[in-house]
């Protein structure tokens, strides 16, 4: 089952090492469209977008080689697990998104998937350029050093 964040969003899916991966410079929500089987399918919480991303193609955005496997009571008619899905934006926010990432190193990475309080499924996409190794290092050091500057304050008072 997915779980339920303290906003009324309903989590599916989320993609936890984009952050470690990439600099995430700019969040977008972005609707999909979808078939039936698939919002069911995701309504059982059973998505992975790990390994997907965004592309701008003909004049739209698309999600591409993200997971929302075949529902479980469906028939024949069942959806494509890993088809492209068409992401739903204004014109302007595809016309800039899609000149970032002719830019160099820019890519569109999906964050999060979910169910807004209205009931409809939503990705949150990341503007981000990627990390070298040295980056990684470290984000990991300031982390692990807010953790122990956290320890320290909590034990001293």
């Amino acid at each position: 089952m997915a779980s339920k964040a303290s906003d009324g969003r309903k989590i599916v899916a989320e993609n936890r090492r984009a952050r470690h991966e990439y600099f995430i410079e700019d969040v977008i929500e972005a609707g999909l469209v979808l078939t039936g089987t698939e919002v069911k399918a995701l309504r059982e919480g059973k998505a992975n977008i790990a390994e997907s991303y965004a592309s701008p193609e003909d004049g739209a955005i698309w999600l591409i080689n993200a997971n929302i496997p075949e529902y479980s009571a469906g028939n024949r008619e069942n959806h494509e697990p890993k088809r492209r899905r068409k992401l739903l934006l204004h014109k302007r926010e595809i016309a800039r998104l899609a000149q970032a990432v002719e830019r160099k190193g820019y890519t569109l990475t999906p964050l999060r998937l979910y169910f807004n309080d209205r009931g409809r499924a939503k990705l949150e996409l990341g503007l981000a350029q990627g990390k070298k190794l040295h980056d990684k290092r470290e984000t990991a050091k300031d982390r692990d050093w807010g953790r122990q500057k956290q320890r320290l304050l909590r034990d001293r008072g």
